[in-house]
């Protein structure tokens, strides 16, 4: 990564682009792709949302559905042992285009996870969005070093943000249809997904999933954060996590350009008191706890959509925003409980359903032939501890008292036949 763009080891991100001048400049220049994203979203906005409540849930596989972001270059023995402890069995790994070099490194890693289902984000910088051969020469090496190691690659991410290289859709359009051409031509068996949009902005989805570019996605990716909003329940010009979820699913299902596959490949919330790890602002940083909670909810309002593949945690290892602080040796996180209890319950879970009134939420899934319910609220309250309840915290212990308090951490409430 060559300047203006600079990389924070801290929060694993770029910087924002002090360069104004170039930042300006580079606009101007792809001022014309920046209109057509502007008229599409005119034209594709109202058709998707009036074809909102048509779209079909889907049967999501739950052991596939929960997914954590990996850093291969944090050790391979001591992600193992987090990994185990975790049970989880879908892990994803990001590969930085401007450390080829360690693509040894990476494959090394890989094949001590080579019994878990791997997805490989590949990070772009700018040399490689704006020279496609030294790309294609890139995912050459790349495809061949790592065939049937991984099991879905997805190309570029964050594509949206200009410090992270690209200033337009088109940019990005021709360099995911540079993987895409390699893909077909070379190794027809890989799965690409894409387009890595980050937050709440459909405009740059829609004009991926909408253009002429000869291309197709085996399956849309997102990094749907909602951090900047508080709690996941919590809306965005009148959209919760769940409307959000729903309207890009609709996006996908009237596009040609995709199947029906959506992965949200990136999501957390920044923890407290931990700059400069932490990847915003103290303003939107939350504690331990409530991280716990939202990270939580957040995976089974997802679940509940019935629409997402799957949600991957970024990530295991992370001061600022992760379940691990390796400041000083490994520490756990309150979450890193929570992931543990959510992945026991709810990996081999058949979703029912979800209700909701007065910000009283219930999730019923059917666990082994037996009933769980999940229940939170936005306004604590109580609930009888009925005799043929067997009731869990958040993080796993049992709770036997007479009334229950539901509050902002859901409890697992098992219905004993």
């Amino acid at each position: 990564m060559n300047k203006p763009y600079i990389w924070d080891e801290y929060s694993d991100q770029p910087y924002p682009l002090k360069d104004k001048i170039y930042k300006k400049t580079m606009r101007r220049r792809a001022s014309l792709s920046l209109i057509k994203t502007f008229l599409l979203s005119l034209i594709i906005f109202p058709i998707s949302l009036v074809a909102m409540p048509f779209i079909r849930r889907k049967k999501i596989d739950s052991n596939k559905f929960f997914c954590i972001g990996v850093d291969y270059q944090k050790g391979i023995n001591e992600n193992l042992v987090l990994i185990d402890e975790l049970k989880v069995q879908h892990i994803l790994v990001r590969l930085k285009l401007w450390e080829m070099s360690t693509i040894d490194e990476l494959k090394e890693f890989l094949l001590a996870f080579k019994d878990k289902q791997i997805t490989l984000k590949i990070m772009q910088d700018r040399e490689n969005v704006t020279d496609l051969k030294l790309f294609r020469k890139n995912m050459q090496i790349i495809f061949s070093s790592l065939d049937k190691l991984v099991d879905i690659y997805e190309i570029g991410t964050t594509i949206n943000r200009a410090k992270w290289g690209f200033f337009s859709v088109d940019e990005y359009n021709k360099f995911y249809k540079t993987a895409y051409d390699l893909r077909n031509q070379s190794f027809p068996h890989i799965k690409l997904i894409g387009s890595g949009v980050i937050d709440f902005e459909y405009h740059f989805t829609a004009h991926t999933l909408f253009n002429f570019f000869n291309y197709k996605y085996d399956g849309i990716s997102a990094l749907l954060y909602v951090d900047r909003r508080g709690a996941p329940e919590k809306s965005q010009l009148g959209f919760t996590l769940s409307d959000k979820i729903a309207w890009l699913s609709t996006m996908a299902w009237l596009s040609v350009k995709t199947n029906q596959k959506l992965y949200i490949t990136e999501t957390n919330w920044p923890i407290s008191n931990t700059a400069p790890f932490a990847p915003t602002s103290e303003k939107e940083c939350v504690n331990l706890e409530i991280y716990a909670d939202f990270m939580l909810r957040y995976y089974l309002l997802a679940f509940a959509s019935q629409q997402v593949d799957s949600v991957s945690w970024h990530q295991l290892i992370a001061p600022g925003y992760g379940l691990i602080d390796n400041r000083d040796g490994i520490k756990k996180y309150p979450a890193f409980q929570t992931y543990k209890v959510m992945y026991k319950y709810l990996h081999n879970a058949q979703f029912l359903r979800l209700d909701i009134k007065r910000d009283y939420y219930i999730l019923q899934f059917l666990v082994d032939n037996v009933l769980l319910q999940i229940h939170w609220t936005l306004k604590p309250t109580t609930l009888k501890n009925e005799d043929f309840f067997e009731v869990y915290s958040r993080d796993g212990d049992i709770i036997k008292d007479e009334s229950l308090k539901i509050g902002s951490s859901p409890i697992y409430i098992f219905i004993k036949n």
